[in-house]
């Protein structure tokens, strides 16, 4: 039987792939740049001199992702329209969310909106929902970039999930959530660990040490640290799409089906 228009995710574009790469990279040096500093780092600034920078570097590159989309047709008006009601949805899930052990279902919607909408549309969504939560919830500061960017490769590796149905999908969704959670914890470490784990214990950042000696020393401090939040948050994510899952993948093949995002719009001359 053939597939009915609106069920496939969204393509992700030549030129919109080359942009979420190009971000990406962005993002790992901000992460990253810790391994390969050489000197002593400037442990009472925490990030508050780059984050803005790399702020402002991801802001327009969303917009190009979301631009060159729309050039090469891959993304319309009314994909755009979508994008904002979800991350309005995603920003509203954040407000009863107390933040504490981990309990976080801001989350929970970028995973199955990845997976029906595609990679670049769960990419630009999980950095536009971290965006708009924090102004809703006054979580902005300098680490809503580095959040930003672990919701965005959330959702983009959503969209990447090979293709499954009924059960298995849900199951595969589940495992995915869970393990997103716990990766996002870790990952989000690194904006505060060199600046936070102080300098004198057993996982203390130590500049110019050295990539291995920095990694023993950072998963030291991840797993005394943070797996108390991140555990609830995969348990979180997890329960969440078994429970609401098949309604809300449901709803949203329902709304790009109406949508009609993969139908080619084919101009025809007046008479």
């Amino acid at each position: 039987m053939a597939e009915r228009p609106g069920t496939r995710a969204l393509p992700l574009g030549r030129r919109g792939g080359t942009l979420v790469g190009l971000t990406s990279l962005v993002g790992a040096a901000a992460f990253l740049w810790p391994f390969v500093l050489h000197g002593q780092a400037p442990t009472a600034q925490a990030h508050a001199a780059d984050a803005p920078w790399v702020f402002l570097a991801v802001l327009p590159l969303l917009l190009a992702v979301v631009l060159a989309e729309l050039g090469e047709g891959t993304l319309d008006a009314k994909g755009v329209a979508l994008l904002g009601i979800l991350a309005a949805c995603g920003a509203a899930l954040r407000v009863p969310s107390p933040g504490v052990a981990g309990f976080e279902p801001v989350f929970f919607l970028l995973i199955p909106s990845g997976r029906v909408l595609g990679r670049g549309f769960g990419f630009v969504l999980g950095a536009v929902t971290l965006a708009a939560s924090a102004l809703v919830t006054g979580g902005v500061g300098p680490w809503l970039p580095f959040q930003m960017f672990g919701a965005a490769w959330m959702g983009f590796g959503a969209g990447c999930l090979p293709a499954a149905r009924g059960r298995t999908e849900l199951g595969m969704l589940a495992g995915y959530a869970a393990v997103s959670g716990i990766a996002y914890g870790t990952l989000l470490n690194l904006w505060f660990w060199p600046f936070g784990a102080g300098t004198t214990t057993t996982f203390s950042y130590v500049a110019g040490a050295g990539l291995v000696h920095n990694l023993h020393s950072f998963f030291l401090f991840d797993l005394t640290t943070s797996l108390g939040f991140d555990i609830p948050r995969a348990l979180t994510n997890a329960g969440l799409v078994l429970l609401l899952g098949r309604p809300v993948l449901a709803a949203l093949r329902r709304a790009t089906r109406r949508a009609a995002f993969d139908v080619p719009v084919v101009l025809v001359p007046e008479p």
